[in-house]
């Protein structure tokens, strides 16, 4: 499905945006940086979770890179020159992990289900299995209640209108989507 030309500037940051963009989804990703209420799509999810284990990848790689090349032949051990990327990769993972929290969420929300079922991470191999057959979960009528403007009191969903006079822009393969 392809989004018409346009399509993300119209959708507005409280709306999950169905068929992002890899640019878009990271910028969404980063502009909801700890909004834990709303929806986010496949899209935006998936988008924003292969550019940080690109960054996370690159960064690894590149304190491995210098670590090998900064060894000393005499004692074997790496130089200190691998310990910047170590310390980027370090901060970035922390600067991360507050917006990787809240797109899963609200990932959670999008497939109709409660952002608590999250904790589930917390169970060691099938808690983190689950977490991910959860992502994958195409998008639910459902999760509308997550949203700022429920569709019951804004008349707001897949066949309505919303707020302000957004345009319902439905759920994949739905009509109006």
């Amino acid at each position: 499905m392809t989004p018409p030309s346009g399509y993300a500037a119209d959708v507005p940051l409280s709306q999950p945006l169905y068929g992002a963009s890899f640019g878009a989804g990271i910028k969404r990703f980063f502009q909801k940086y700890a909004t834990f209420s709303g929806r986010a799509s496949r899209s935006e999810y998936w988008w924003s979770f292969l550019f940080n284990g690109v960054i996370e990848t690159i960064l690894y790689i590149a304190a491995v890179v210098i670590a090998v090349a900064g060894i000393d032949p005499v004692t074997g051990e790496p130089g200190a020159g691998f310990m910047l990327p170590l310390a980027l990769l370090m901060l970035y993972s922390l600067a991360i992990i507050i917006p990787g929290i809240a797109v899963s969420v609200r990932r959670l929300h999008d497939a109709g289900y409660s952002g608590l079922l999250y904790l589930l991470v917390l169970v060691p191999f099938f808690g983190q299995l689950a977490i991910f057959v959860f992502m994958l979960l195409p998008s639910s009528p459902d999760g509308a209640r997550f949203d700022e403007y429920p569709p019951q009191q804004y008349g707001y969903g897949p066949y309505g209108q919303g707020p302000q006079g957004y345009s319902s822009y439905g759920y994949p393969g739905q009509p109006g989507a």
